[in-house]
């Protein structure tokens, strides 16, 4: 059997592998990888930064994958040697293995500038995975953090830690960020944009050393000028990791140099991504990395010789800090014989620019606005003739036919620049596998998985080629801010919005109404886990004074009651304040809780602070109550101690918001006298533990709660309710009971996401839920302090006051 051996576990090397696979043939594949990690989408690592995306949804292949096509993976075991005469390859940890033939993708290694200071404390990297998980232990709000290099890297990892709460610096040596990519002009825009999002940028400035005592302190540059930083990222650009072929004899110029079929100078060693050169050439894109990794599966397998790879035409497609980029070619345009078309809305922050050569595309850059990037890519690759067209470059005229641009690309074409994804690739999987939705597509392909840049045009290509697909339209919010739950979450987190009139005033029409305000108060208090700006105006009524408002005006007041259990001296209190303020009803509720109903506005500081009980939110969307049996403690039939547990569930979660109103129950035994399967969140008593249920109903519509999982301790139970209710917070519409919210992701994909999730998953959502918990308080608290002084004051009637 022929033996293959991969050195680099990246995203090169396996995406080799997966099209060598599909050639099917007998072969031994070994892969090494020095990191300790499955391979992942590398692009993604800015999105984990920022707490966009949990580790394990940019994970490209997991250990199922490697076990299923039989390939020997050797994790944490660096290659140090080839031995190109016996044909060997010997690891760190003295492991041998032969090959017939041998790819090395090493990818490339982090450029660490020749300056003093960098062996110090607190001085980063930002490449791997592992570089992401340091940089995010380090990260904290306040935090000052330094980014040296306003490139794309830089920029991403400047924006992670923004969103992390760090006081964010970012240093360039050069006039324009994002030099390679932009022009001055393009390059001033996204300044101007990243500055407006509270990232200070310092350009033309040389760093001459990090300062410090063995811990960072500090940036000095050249003229003697520092800024004062708790941690610095490198972010200075990469260099191809040459270092293992050089010391086996191979040709090496800046790359391992390679022919049109990725050879190396020794015909049984090939080489891809970014440690190869082809022509002179070092690619650092994903899609390049792609088209040699076919190239080389066609070789290895089929020893198909009638395509060689003739280099990339590359293109940049990038959203930074929520402002989409697109370079191509030559987009400076300093040739005096070049033609320039230019495009600019200051205002709305878009800027085009079109580098004409003998009537001919050569360059194309976009800022703010990417959305015609394909039309100029095919005049790019076709070089075609634009006087035809030369009225229209930069706004093509209607047409009566929607599907008219995925139709003129070639199969070929780039879709999906982060995964590779052709059109091609797309159109043959909605075929082969019967594909109707874009998740389906997802799934199957991975194109629209990175940063989902080309999802409408994925979506045209459904429409064009799959006879059931149905586009899914995200409704917005209302006319005041047109934008879908979804991508305003987006917005606040990526842009650091922490406000109600933030989020207006940059995306909305500035004023608001009774349909957003309140959702938008929702989302940035769980966004930023009750370290938000918070605006009482945008509230509900029944939020601004913490009760219920009744039809007449009055309002009802219900104190919590931890899992339906109360005292002597609660009911004394009860009772007082309802004779003192002759209250005209007093009901026992079907939560287990008592509603003195009636209460005049202006007397609730005082029965709050004569009950001395906290609020039950009964008036809010958040979380009401835990109904419980008594379970062990006086029932023959009890298997677990409901009561107690009820009572300690209600204590983790009470004074917390949610996407709407939570209802809770815990029962001792299957009997189900607290009708637990038909909460929000329940937890079911049974011999030796209990089931967690989710999603019931028992209103205008009866649902019975979904099984989320069975656990053996208590402990287990209440976490899991604690993961799943974050997990709501953080995931559901505002307005969406959890019942709408389980049928619509599915019970399957939650469980895939909140219990049977990687352990740093759950601890992220219980982490956060903890922040937000210590950031609540007893909302009647403000009783005493009133946070304006007509909260409380009754507003009498119009008609009362003529």
């Amino acid at each position: 059997m022929r033996k293959l051996v991969v050195i680099g576990n990246g995203m090169a090397g396996v995406a080799c592998v997966e099209q060598l696979l599909k050639y099917g043939g007998e072969v031994a594949i070994t892969i090494f990888g020095d990191e300790t990690h499955v391979n992942y989408n590398r692009i993604m690592l800015s999105s984990v930064l920022a707490g966009d995306k949990p580790e394990e949804a940019i994970v490209l292949n997991d250990l199922d994958w490697y076990r299923k096509h039989n390939i020997d993976l050797k994790l944490g075991r660096r290659v140090v040697e080839i031995d190109r005469e016996l044909r060997l390859v010997r690891a760190d940890d003295g492991t041998v293995v032969g090959y017939d033939q041998l790819i090395i993708a090493t990818g490339s290694v982090a450029f660490v500038p020749p300056m003093g200071g960098t062996d110090q404390e607190n001085v980063y990297a930002f490449r791997t995975l592992d570089d992401t998980r340091a940089l995010l232990r380090r990260a904290r709000p306040g935090a000052r953090a330094v980014v040296i290099g306003g490139g794309l890297l830089g920029l991403e990892a400047a924006r992670g830690l923004q969103v992390q709460g760090c006081d964010v610096t970012v240093v360039h040596l050069l006039e324009t960020l994002m030099n390679i990519q932009l022009d001055v002009t393009g390059g001033e825009y996204l300044r101007r944009k990243i500055e407006q999002l509270g990232v200070k940028v310092l350009t033309s400035r040389k760093t001459a050393a990090l300062t410090g005592d063995g811990r960072v302190r500090g940036v000095r540059f050249d003229d003697g000028e520092e800024v004062p930083a708790d941690f610095v990222v490198l972010a200075c650009g990469i260099r191809p990791n040459t270092a293992l072929a050089r010391s086996a004899g191979l040709q090496v110029n800046r790359g391992i140099v390679v022919d049109d079929f990725l050879r190396t100078s020794d015909e049984h060693i090939y080489a891809v991504g970014e440690c190869a050169e082809h022509r002179g050439i070092v690619y650092g894109l994903v899609a390049p990395l792609l088209e040699q990794g076919k190239v080389l599966a066609a070789a290895l397998a089929a020893e198909d010789y009638s395509r060689p790879y003739q280099g990339s035409l590359t293109a940049a497609k990038l959203k930074i800090m929520g402002v989409d980029v697109f370079s191509a070619g030559d987009v400076n345009g300093n040739d005096p014989s070049n033609e320039v078309v230019r495009y600019e809305d200051a205002g709305q922050g878009v800027y085009k620019k079109l580098v004409l050569k003998e009537k001919r595309l050569a360059g194309v850059l976009l800022v703010g606005d990417a959305s015609q990037e394909h039309r100029f890519m095919d005049w790019l690759r076709t070089q075609a003739d634009l006087a035809p067209v030369r009225d229209s470059l930069m706004f093509p005229p209607p047409t009566p036919d929607r599907g008219s641009q995925v139709a003129a690309m070639a199969d070929s074409e780039i879709v999906c620049g982060c995964m590779g994804v052709t059109k091609g690739a797309i159109i043959g999987a909605i075929h082969e596998k019967g594909l109707s939705t874009l998740a389906q597509l997802k799934d199957c392909t991975r194109a629209s998985t990175g940063c989902g840049s080309c999802t409408h045009l994925c979506e045209s290509l459904l429409q064009a080629v799959a006879p059931g697909f149905a586009r899914e339209i995200p409704e917005g919010m209302c006319s005041c801010l047109p934008y879908p739950q979804e991508k305003v979450r987006e917005f606040i987190r990526g842009q650091q919005l922490r406000s109600v009139q933030e989020v207006l005033d940059i995306y909305g029409n500035g004023v608001g109404c009774e349909i957003c305000k309140p959702a938008l108060s929702y989302m940035v208090d769980v966004v930023w886990c009750g370290e938000h700006d918070e605006d009482r105006s945008a509230r509900f009524i029944n939020d601004r004074v913490h009760a219920n408002i009744q039809k007449d005006g009055t309002f009802s007041v219900i104190p919590r009651m931890r899992g339906g259990v109360t005292s002597v001296a609660e009911l004394r209190r009860i009772a007082d304040v309802a004779e003192k303020y002759r209250i005209p009803m007093i009901k026992v509720t079907g939560s287990q809780r008592i509603d003195l109903l009636g209460v005049k506005k202006q007397d609730l500081p005082a029965i709050w602070a004569e009950l001395d009980m906290p609020s039950g939110m009964a008036y809010t969307k958040g979380v009401r109550m835990v109904k419980t049996c008594v379970g062990t403690e006086f029932c023959r039939f009890g298997t677990q101690d409901s009561t107690a547990a009820g009572i300690e569930l209600e204590h983790r979660l009470e004074q917390l918001h949610s996407p709407h109103k939570v209802k809770m129950g815990v029962v001792g035994c299957p009997r189900n006298c607290a009708e637990a399967t038909v909460k929000d969140i329940g937890l079911v008593g049974q011999e030796g533990g209990w089931q967690v249920v989710v999603g019931g109903a028992a209103g205008k519509t009866v649902r019975k709660a979904d099984l989320l999982i069975t656990v053996t301790e208590t402990e287990q139970a209440l976490q899991a309710a604690q993961i799943f209710f974050q997990y709501y917070r953080e995931n559901a519409n505002y307005l969406e009971r959890t019942y709408d919210f389980v049928e619509r992701l599915g019970i399957e994909k939650i469980r895939k996401e909140t219990v049977y999730a990687p352990e740093a998953v759950r601890s992220g959502l219980l982490e956060r839920l903890r922040k937000s918990r210590a950031h609540a308080s007893d909302p009647w608290l403000e009783g005493r302090q009133p946070a304006r002084p007509t909260q409380f004051v009754q507003i009498e009637p119009v008609e009362v006051v003529q």
